[in-house]
């Protein structure tokens, strides 16, 4: 398998890099650089090896010049495999272990934990490899040179980081009843991150499981202390905003709007305001994951090659999940009431409708007319929106949203069309009961 880049004019100059020698540049001059004859765990020959084994499970269809980098990723995540496992199979009599002697025990943990931080970089560790790099850069200073790219692996990234995320999301709906248990699930959560070996996967949900953990924490402490005499009261509500930020810093961009429906809820109008600006402007980015839409290119370009820690931060965008149990703002607990009779245990409203609706609340107490202009927003997105910002699922609670907000601004007969639409979608959230109130209510 060689690498070709040829020069465009009459003259060529051909370049040529082999996977196998790519593998061998990565061994001598990123794995094994500074370490010790006697401490190299990996030779050359499990680099070989390694290609022998990909190209016998035919896991690439194609091996040629354009396809190098594709192929040495999967040679470089088979590695990373054995490692893991602590068998790499010999070739020839794949009943040998090749790491039998030497891959076991600490020296295996470091090592796999080495490879995997090369791993969460992405292609982009191969600079790190005098060599490769010099090579780069030179086809990169040559105007005469090109280089023939695949577009199917170049969007790779995003599209698998896309249904990593989506699988992450599904578990994050934990029902927790009450502080005790959200306690004891941090404490499991903080024991299971401290396991040896954890998979990356595995380190982003746990994040994901402890920031929404945070979140839950933050609202039920507001609820059990909010009769409470002041001191108490004002020691609770810095504990729960700590709790906010703290899942804020864990979770995904949209995490911030936990925080701005708290400053509503405890009338800070005006902080809540400021970081519903800011989630405007994170949300507006145009390498944000979202209900499965991202621009590949640019993903990759923003965050490509960094770890999934800090895509979940900077770039992933879910829904937003209010448990039924928990009281999180006034103006969707009859929602919340009737979603739980009809056994749902939670709401899930899109990010985009849930930051207009805490926009036009917020303004109604600061600036009327700026409430009008996000109501206004709020309407254009509810009434024409494809499945872009609003998944079919979520149809139900965002019509009934948008009545919501239309009521409280005065807008009876337009509320009263909301929540008739509201009644015409697939009741994911059985929010009907609410509805029929909300409409009585439309018609005094």
């Amino acid at each position: 398998m060689m690498l070709n880049f040829m020069n465009k004019g009459p003259a060529r100059n051909t370049l040529k890099i082999s996977g196998s020698n790519v593998l061998k540049l990565l061994l001598t001059e990123i794995i094994n650089n500074g370490i010790r004859d006697n401490d190299k765990l990996l030779c050359s020959y499990h680099m070989k090896t390694a290609v022998f084994w990909v190209i016998q499970q035919n896991t690439l269809q194609h091996w040629c010049p354009q396809t190098l980098l594709e192929c040495f990723w999967v040679c470089f995540k088979l590695i990373l495999k054995w490692v893991y496992e602590g068998v790499c199979p010999n070739f020839f009599i794949p009943q040998n272990n090749m790491f039998l002697s030497k891959v076991h025990g600490e020296a295996q943990h470091q090592l796999f934990r080495r490879l995997y931080g090369l791993y969460e970089k992405g292609l982009a560790f191969l600079l790190h490899s005098p060599s490769i790099r010099s090579c780069i850069i030179n086809i990169l200073h040559n105007p005469h040179l090109s280089i023939c790219t695949d577009e199917h692996t170049l969007n790779s990234e995003a599209k698998l980081d896309r249904e990593l995320f989506q699988e992450i999301y599904a578990y994050d709906s934990l029902h927790i009843p009450n502080l005790k248990i959200c306690m004891r699930s941090l404490h499991i959560i903080e024991q299971m991150k401290g396991l040896p070996l954890l998979k990356q996967y595995q380190v982003v949900l746990l994040q994901k499981l402890t920031a929404a953990v945070l979140q839950k924490a933050a609202f039920m402490l507001h609820m059990e202390t909010y009769t409470h005499k002041n001191k108490l009261r004002y020691r609770a509500d810095k504990i729960s905003c700590h709790m906010l930020k703290l899942a804020a810093k864990f979770g995904c961009i949209t995490d911030m709007l936990y925080i701005a429906m708290y400053s509503y809820k405890t009338l800070r109008y005006k902080e809540a305001l400021s970081i519903i600006e800011m989630s405007k402007v994170n949300l507006a980015q145009p390498y944000v994951i979202y209900i499965g839409n991202v621009d590949s290119e640019m993903y990759t370009e923003a965050v490509g090659g960094q770890s999934w820690s800090t895509k979940m931060r900077q770039a992933v965008a879910c829904n937003i999940l209010l448990e039924n149990k928990i009281h999180y703002i006034n103006e969707l607990l009859p929602e919340q009431m009737s979603s739980l009779q009809n056994k749902v245990p939670v709401l899930c409203i899109p990010p985009f409708v849930l930051l207009s609706m805490l926009e036009i609340l917020c303004y109604r107490h600061v600036d009327t007319m700026r409430a009008q202009t996000a109501l206004d927003d709020l309407q254009t997105l509810v009434h024409y929106d494809q499945g872009q910002f609003i998944p079919l699922l979520s149809r139900d609670i965002s019509w009934q949203i948008l009545g919501i907000c239309q009521q409280v601004t005065g807008n009876l007969q337009a509320a009263l069309y909301s929540y008739q639409q509201s009644l015409r979608q697939k009741p994911v959230h059985e929010i009907h009961t609410a509805t029929e109130i909300r409409i009585q209510g439309t018609c005094h």
